[in-house]
């Protein structure tokens, strides 16, 4: 497929609102604080009986210190004694999701998000892997996918040891930015040097892949000082990049309090800066995955898009969308099949219910037949930016021009725009340069929930 895109600002400065990051479809907005914990323990059992291969995620939501940008569930302390209830928690949650699927499932792909998971020190980390192992089939071979994500204010070349040896292959480090002015403005103080070293151990010690995460519309930011930034992450070769807009919503997250509003990049040059370090990382070779998500053109994500099977779930874009996602800890989303279930986002509610043998469903959703025709959709435009008709009329038993002719109607203007074609004969859809830098536009277009939620600031700006 081509990989080709175009910006055009006055195109996005039109279409640039607020818009679901489509994680899932329906979003978590619609999950519904009345579903039931037996209904989610039917689907893992009746899952159980195919004996799907897993994906598991682990939430660990400690951090030392508070970045102010961030909106993640986190517990902020520098108690680190605070973790090991915590994983004792974590052991009892696998244990009863052992006990619903009655087997050991091949986990293909794990990964340990937070907060910060290099919060656990390596001997905690060693016994939440081993845990896992117990309850599930940990394997190391080639097409396992184990990540972590890495604060490299808190990992030294003996931890990167030790998670390689523990089996994680894949790393993503937290940079945001390297210039000293944002990381004070932020509360992150990370020196470039402690980044480099991480990437190096990574790069001995044979991890897979390396993902960097980058933030734009960062207080104190500037076109020059970002490009600069984006220069020392191409120096710096990761195998895919993040590259995030930044959503002030202080009325939500209270951390975003201490940041200036009067500091913040103005619209126009949030886009400008988005629009050069596009053109700067592709100019360096990477290919633009879809969104945010740059990869060099032999990483698997790049691949797997070539090949018409990259998926996109929780964590994001991934490989692995045939797997069921199961995942732990306090706020985590759990996918088994069509069924969708959070862990209550509170510490308190999350530890009693554990603690009383229930799993800690906090809310959750059954996907009807239509939301599955239009998670397909969506699926499939913001991982291939293309959609073919027949295989959707095969596989859901309907006429595309007829169920979808409100959207058809409703893509016209994103037609004469030039963000997309519909071919003649009408079998397919395909996102056109133009377009690929608005691909959630067009996805929120198949969206039947969004009428109702559009009006409400739950989501950050498209680009």
């Amino acid at each position: 497929m081509s990989h080709s895109l175009i910006w055009d600002s006055s195109l996005i400065a039109r279409y640039d609102r607020p818009g679901p990051r489509y994680t899932s479809y329906p979003t978590a907005i619609q999950f519904d604080s009345h579903f039931s914990e037996e209904r989610f323990r039917n689907a893992i059992q009746k899952s159980a009986q195919t004996n799907k291969p897993l994906s598991l995620y682990f939430h660990i939501p400690f951090c030392d210190t508070v970045c102010f940008y961030c909106g993640c569930n986190k517990i902020v302390t520098r108690h680190r004694d605070r973790a090991e209830p915590y994983l004792e928690l974590l052991f009892k949650e696998m244990a009863m999701y052992a006990q619903l699927l009655g087997y050991k499932p091949r986990v293909e792909q794990l990964h340990l998000g937070g907060g910060t998971p290099t919060f656990l020190n390596q001997e905690q980390l060693a016994r939440l892997m081993a845990e896992a192992d117990k309850h599930f089939e940990l394997v190391f071979d080639q097409p396992s996918d184990y990540s972590i994500e890495i604060d490299p204010r808190e990992a030294d070349w003996a931890m990167m040891g030790q998670l390689r040896d523990l089996g994680f292959n894949r790393v993503s480090l937290g940079v945001q930015d390297f210039d000293e002015n944002v990381q004070r403005a932020v509360n992150r103080i990370q020196p470039k040097a402690m980044t480099e070293s991480v990437i190096e151990a990574a790069r001995v010690l044979n991890f897979n892949s390396i993902n960097i995460d980058l933030i734009y519309g960062l207080p104190l930011q500037t076109v020059d000082s970002f490009l600069d930034t984006v220069d020392q992450t191409i120096e710096l070769a990761p195998d895919r990049l993040s590259v995030f807009n930044y959503a002030h919503l202080p009325h939500r997250f209270m951390p975003q309090r201490r940041i200036r509003e009067q500091d913040l990049p103005s619209p126009q040059e949030k886009l400008r800066i988005m629009e050069l370090t596009t053109q700067r990382l592709i100019e360096a070779g990477y290919v633009h995955i879809g969104m945010d998500h740059f990869a060099l053109p032999d990483d698997d994500l790049a691949v797997a898009q070539a090949a018409g099977v990259l998926h996109r779930n929780f964590q994001g874009y991934t490989t692995h969308g045939h797997c069921d996602l199961i995942a732990m800890g306090v706020s985590s989303i759990s996918q088994i099949g069509d069924t969708f279930a959070q862990n209550h986002p509170d510490m308190d509610n999350y530890t009693t219910a554990v603690n009383t043998g229930l799993l800690p469903i906090y809310r959750g959703l059954q996907s009807s037949r239509e939301d599955q025709l239009r998670a397909h959709v969506i699926r499939r435009l913001i991982c291939d930016f293309k959609l073919n008709f027949n295989d959707l009329e095969a596989e859901y038993g309907i006429n595309f021009s007829t169920h979808f002719a409100t959207e058809i109607q409703q893509l016209q203007e994103m037609i004469e725009d030039g963000l997309l074609t519909i071919d003649a004969c009408g079998t397919g859809l395909e996102v056109q340069p133009h377009g690929r830098l608005l691909i959630r536009n067009i996805c929120m277009v198949f969206d039947q929930y969004l009428p109702t939620t559009q009006d409400q600031p739950r989501f950050s700006r498209i680009i």
